[in-house]
């Protein structure tokens, strides 16, 4: 199933714009309440002055309350271009003195009338606004109810124009500000696509690092990354291409000195004579075929190629069974192989085909540069931390080759034997690929070489 890409624009103005509409939205459910508050207190301000009115139309004669509202006063009490307007007197002893009897009234019998009351209701299927109130006239104990009631068009109509003025400005300033953030982003992504034009018109072979001038600080981080995995890049195939220069290089002596000695052995006639030239080319046979195993080897143990798996590994067996294997070998330079190691196991995580060929390679080192009737020791400690060591009785490393040694193809001045220089080099890549620290040391003053491969801990 293919994954669906996501923009990085597309990302940037949803993270701005989405809190934007949100507190835009915010703001206007706010400005719907106080609007609706303000209004509400402005119209039943002239409500409660209509009911005023009202109460002065309240007479009092011979100790009765009558109401007198001529025709022209009512007329202009309920004059309203936008709302119908209904009232209702009640006398608490005669009852209704004038109005309309559908007006509704208050509810809740504990209604306080020290000040007028005001409540939203309906009437003849309409929602009014409604406020009441409670007088009482001089020379009369009687309470007087009025109630006046009032359709909400008014109300409407300026809650509508007072959001509309509101809001339109708004959206016009979410607009605005939409179109200031999609060139703002599209403007700040801008590096970024001259970045990857430049990247896309390099060659292969261009491992120059990328100039960092005109992009944002942010970008930067990306650059420096580029430009840090460029120098890791160019390096490794600097180090390839020095690998095979060194290879052809070796591998041309070899093929040089075969190619003579058959050469040489088609020249003769008798089986005899032929010999000499038999025996170069199988020491240059061997010789090859030596060199392409640990080029092998040497490939196999890089961490990018590699295809290794690490698991426990007993440290103990397997330097055991490898040292045995050599015995054969060491006998016939005259030497002695001995193994020191402990009777438990001593468990490492590792690749137990790469553990054996570092180990073969440092006893193939010990054996060819090694003294005749010299004694070799392999050694196996677990504390403080699992560690193998190899150690000789030969002419040892001098100081100032240690460091050189374990480069590939290196082989000391004046070394005896035809080996390739790359013994040491296979160990110490073996050893980083299992995160080992490789140790080189000279036994004493009079010679000696004692390698040491240290694990940082043990797996059991």
């Amino acid at each position: 199933m293919k994954t669906k890409q996501r923009s990085l624009k597309t990302e940037i103005l949803l993270r701005l714009a989405i809190p934007l509409i949100f507190f835009i939205g915010f703001e206007s459910v706010l400005s719907y309440f106080v609007t609706l508050h303000h209004v509400d207190v402005a119209y039943d301000r002239w409500l409660l002055d209509s009911a005023r009115s009202l109460t002065q139309e309240i007479k009092v004669r011979n100790g009765k309350i009558f109401v007198e509202l001529p025709p022209a006063a009512l007329e202009i009490f309920k004059w309203d271009e936008s709302d119908k307007t209904y009232f209702k007197i009640i006398s608490e002893e005669k009852g209704m003195l004038a109005g309309d009897k559908f007006v509704p009234e208050p509810f809740d019998s504990k209604t306080d009338w020290t000040h007028p009351v005001f409540f939203d209701d309906e009437m003849y299927g309409e929602p009014v606004r409604v406020v009441s109130m409670s007088i009482t006239r001089e020379n009369t104990s009687e309470k007087v109810f009025v109630h006046v009631a009032e359709t909400l068009n008014k109300r409407r109509n300026m809650m509508t124009d007072i959001l509309l003025a509101d809001l339109l400005p708004q959206m016009a300033l979410v607009l605005l500000a939409g179109i200031y953030l999609v060139a703002g982003v599209k403007r700040g992504l801008q590096p970024l696509h001259v970045l990857a034009g430049e990247i896309a018109q390099r060659s292969s072979r261009d491992l120059r690092p990328i100039s960092d001038r005109h992009v944002f600080l942010e970008v930067r981080a990306l650059t420096d990354t580029i430009n840090d995995l460029l120098a890791r890049l160019s390096a490794a195939i600097a180090a390839q291409q020095r690998f095979i220069a060194n290879a052809a290089h070796q591998l041309r002596t070899p093929l040089a000195g075969l190619k003579l000695q058959v050469e040489r052995a088609q020249r003769e006639q008798d089986l005899s004579a032929m010999k000499p030239a038999l025996r170069h080319i199988q020491g240059c046979a061997d010789r090859m075929s030596h060199l392409t195993t640990q080029l092998l080897v040497l490939a196999r143990s890089e961490p990018v190629n590699g295809d290794y798996e690490l698991r426990p590994v007993d440290l103990c067996k397997l330097a055991r069974e490898t040292c045995m294997d050599w015995v054969p070998k060491a006998l016939q330079q005259h030497m002695e192989l001995s193994f020191e190691g402990s009777k438990r196991a001593v468990y490492v995580r590792g690749d137990e085909v790469l553990l054996r060929e570092l180990l073969a390679n440092l006893l193939d080192n010990a054996i060819c540069y090694g003294h005749a009737q010299g004694n070799i020791v392999v050694k196996v400690k677990s504390h403080p931390a699992p560690r193998l060591i190899v150690e000789d009785d030969g002419p040892g490393i001098p100081e100032a080759e240690m460091d050189k040694v374990i480069e590939r193809f290196y082989r000391i001045p004046g070394s005896p034997g035809d080996g390739c220089g790359l013994g040491l080099a296979i160990v110490k890549e073996i050893a980083d690929l299992h995160k080992a620290r490789l140790e080189l040391k000279r036994v004493s003053a009079a010679g000696g070489a004692r390698i040491d491969l240290v694990f940082k801990q043990a797996e059991q």
